[in-house]
């Protein structure tokens, strides 16, 4: 049985049929390869922005937007996780090296919207948009964390990494690489001892595995595949109502 490719997805699109399209807005989803807790896979933030990304651009080309959803980055910023195995860390200057040389291809062909759909919480594109923009002024660079477009503290219990809503999600979208959750580890972070630290207006990076024995922040145990579908269907729908709104609008006039 043949599938039929996706036309807003590049890896499945064809010379033939991208030469004819003119695209508005290109959509990098980047995420990270590390391990979430003993039931998630190491590419679970990976998975997750390509499905927001895919997702957000079916509905977006449905109602007549050009997008066009680039190849995932797999690595993130893992500085902190080195200790554990097959964790790869990119640092934030190759990050910043790999965005520009996508961000040089695209405004020499004439593509100059790009949204990066993060998916994972150490990464931090800002700082990296803006040093770029006066090397493209043309081109609008922006980013989208994909779990912070609705108001998670609705839908699931706290906890930032293989907890209740990364699980939850996975569920919905790719229940075939999710184990059992009786084999899930608590999730239970240790925190720091330095009071400013403890209110977040002090930060530091977290040594991962002085934080957490199963490399899970937050309680898995009551992840479901129907909060996942709510939640990401909440998500994704605002996300393409935002790139088809990007789409139309000209770059140089975006003030009321």
């Amino acid at each position: 049985m043949s599938i039929r490719a996706r036309p807003y997805v590049l890896a499945e699109s064809t010379w033939k049929a991208v030469k004819d399209t003119h695209y508005q807005v290109a959509i990098l989803p980047w995420g990270a390869t590390e391990a979430h807790n003993y039931h998630l896979p190491y590419a679970t933030d990976v998975i997750h922005a390509r499905h927001v990304a895919c997702e957000a651009a079916r509905m977006a080309w449905d109602h007549g937007a050009r997008v066009i959803v680039l190849p995932a980055i797999p690595f993130g910023v893992n500085t902190g996780q080195l200790d554990i195995p097959l964790t790869i860390n990119m640092n934030p200057a190759t990050q910043a090296a790999v965005l520009g040389d996508i961000v040089g291809s695209l405004a020499t062909q004439g593509i100059t919207k790009l949204v990066i759909v993060n998916g994972h919480g150490g990464n931090d594109f800002r700082q990296m948009i803006r040093e770029l923009q006066p090397r493209f002024p043309r081109v609008l660079l922006c980013s989208v964390n994909w779990y912070q477009v609705v108001d998670a503290d609705q839908f699931f219990l706290p906890g930032d990494h293989a907890g209740e809503l990364e699980t939850s999600v996975m569920l919905h979208i790719a229940p075939e690489l999710v184990l059992p959750l009786s084999e899930a580890g608590p999730g239970t972070a240790r925190r720091f001892r330095i009071q400013g630290f403890r209110d977040k207006w002090a930060w530091t990076p977290r040594a991962w595995m002085q934080v957490t024995d199963d490399t899970g922040i937050g309680d898995p145990h009551g992840a479901t595949a129907a909060k996942g579908a709510e939640f990401i269907d909440l998500v994704v729908a605002r996300i393409a109502e935002f790139l088809a709104e990007l789409a139309a609008a000209d770059s140089s006039q975006l003030y009321e």
